[in-house]
């Protein structure tokens, strides 16, 4: 394969031929893929962020609101909204945890599970519509590359100082 016929990167993430950045690609497909996703979840009236409690609790089971909290990598205090919506619509509820009383555990309700289960559907169809134009092994090669960057250390690459207008 020729080089000028590969979409080679160079500085800053940008390709040869497109003069898109990575950053310009990754954000355009995350844009797209966050309303799919949006479209998806119309039909069971909740927000991303719900749909990811109810995953979160759909799969580990029953946690306190802080465990919630940390799998969902937002402050304490969001969880805590995410879960006050949620239990208004009888989605989840909250009980005292039986290992200390001062503390919440938080669970989905039958109503909850319920909706799990069909969102859970919902995005697997999704995932099929959305990553379906890509081959068995450029699926892999991206997964592999996204966990490459989800699995990094959590410090950002340092960036380059602002300019000031100081004198």
């Amino acid at each position: 394969m020729r080089g000028e016929d590969r979409e080679e990167t160079r500085g800053r993430g940008e390709t040869r031929n497109s003069g898109e950045t990575l950053t310009e690609a990754f954000w355009s497909v995350a844009r797209t893929l966050r309303h799919v996703s949006k479209e998806a979840l119309a039909p069971y009236d909740v927000s991303p962020s719900q749909s990811r409690a109810i995953g979160v609790l759909a799969r580990h089971g029953d946690m306190r609101p802080g465990e919630l909290a940390r799998h969902l990598r937002i402050a304490p205090r969001s969880a805590t909204e995410v879960v006050d919506d949620l239990e208004s619509r009888d989605l989840v509820e909250r009980s005292p945890d039986p290992a200390d009383r001062r503390a919440t555990i938080v669970r989905l309700t039958a109503a909850g599970a319920e909706v799990a289960g069909a969102i859970r559907a919902a995005r697997a169809a999704e995932a099929e519509d959305f990553f379906g134009r890509l081959g068995a092994g450029d699926r892999a090669e991206l997964i592999r590359i996204l966990h490459v960057l989800r699995d990094a250390p959590e410090d950002p690459p340092s960036c380059p100082a602002r300019p000031t207008n100081r004198p």
